[in-house]
């Protein structure tokens, strides 16, 4: 079974980021762990798009070298507190992120 971002992590957390967007903190445990997923060839727009059902433009990625982390901030689905909100506080959004599985080097 391939480590997960979560795996290499200290904290990975989702949140609101005022009531119409999420952002996600990857706080990882070391540099090597945050190379791997500040590589662009791994998490990119277009992955966390793909795990998000958004638009890859409307993602927007933050990388933070001198405190191993990485942000990241999208639209939310739907307005926070609306009918439709399921996770009001968005604090559940991280979870597909972390599961990502870590490409190994075989």
């Amino acid at each position: 079974m391939s480590p997960t971002i979560a795996d290499l992590a200290l904290e990975v957390r989702s949140k609101n980021a005022g009531p119409f967007w999420v952002t996600m903190e990857l706080f990882m445990r070391d540099a090597a762990g945050y190379r791997i997923v500040a590589d662009e060839a791994f998490v990119d727009e277009r992955v966390v798009a793909s795990l998000y059902g958004i638009d890859a433009d409307t993602v927007r990625i933050f990388r933070i070298p001198a405190l191993n982390v990485v942000k990241i901030s999208f639209p939310r689905p739907v307005p926070q507190g609306s009918l439709r909100d399921r996770d009001i506080h968005a604090g559940q959004h991280h979870v597909p992120l972390a599961l990502l599985p870590v490409p190994t080097s075989e």
